[in-house]
């Protein structure tokens, strides 16, 4: 099992004997793991979770849920070999533009950075905040809930870990769903399926997890909607 672009990379780039599944955010046809979706070819196959939509989708759900914000933050972190496919700037703009929302880009790498993007949002009056999905950020979760709390920011992260960590709410990829999906995979291979043969798994279940209690203290009222949308909801 190879979970994550560069743990593929470098499992395919060490053999082509031993077989490999894989998870990936990253079009696997394009990093060069396998030949097409349907024949992969070689000793690897896997599942490729699509993930570059979700920083829009958060700021439509943060639309919906403080209308009145006008500045929507986006912090990402610039070292992240795997940005370009993770978020697609432009794009956030485009569909935040007829939203009557600015996008603020932030970038952070450390934690210094981190408290500074904060505190830049408080100066440019940003009234909500997207969390483009890292995994510096991931061992930081509890600590930029923190702060996104502190700093009353309404906040969308890519993970449920951020919303059980305290944070407003999470919009993305089931891990639990592309491990199990993967899971499935390795033991056909174990009772003797070859990986070229087992077509790419495109994950295509998103989960909203919602944290009550959070957005209690943000003095915020969900709308209906979210309640029979959510997939969780922490009280």
């Amino acid at each position: 099992m190879a979970s994550g672009n560069a743990a593929a990379v470098a499992a395919k780039r060490a053999t082509a004997t031993i077989p490999i599944v894989f998870t990936s955010g990253i079009d696997p046809i394009q990093i060069g793991l396998v030949a097409s979706f349907n024949r992969p070819g070689g000793n690897i196959t896997g599942v490729y979770t699509f993930t570059a939509d979700m920083p829009i989708k958060s700021v439509e759900l943060l639309h919906e849920l403080v209308p009145a914000a006008q500045g929507v933050g986006l912090l990402l972190n610039p070292t992240n070999p795997n940005l370009s496919e993770s978020v697609a700037v432009k794009d956030v703009e485009a569909a935040a533009r007829p939203l009557g929302k600015q996008i603020h880009v932030l970038e952070a790498s450390t934690d210094a950075e981190i408290d500074a993007a904060f505190s830049t949002l408080g100066q440019l009056r940003a009234g909500a905040l997207v969390i483009v999905a890292d995994v510096f950020y991931n061992d930081r979760r509890e600590r930029i809930a923190a702060l996104a709390l502190r700093h009353a920011l309404p906040s969308v992260y890519a993970r449920r870990e951020y919303a059980v960590a305290g944070g407003l709410m999470s919009y993305g990829t089931n891990l639990s769903d592309i491990y199990r999906q993967a899971g499935v995979y390795a033991g056909m291979i174990l009772n003797g399926a070859q990986p070229a043969d087992l077509p790419i798994v495109q994950s295509t279940k998103l989960e909203l997890v919602i944290n009550l209690k959070t957005a209690k203290a943000l003095g915020l009222t969900l709308p209906p909607s979210f309640y029979w949308r959510a997939d969780e909801v922490i009280e």
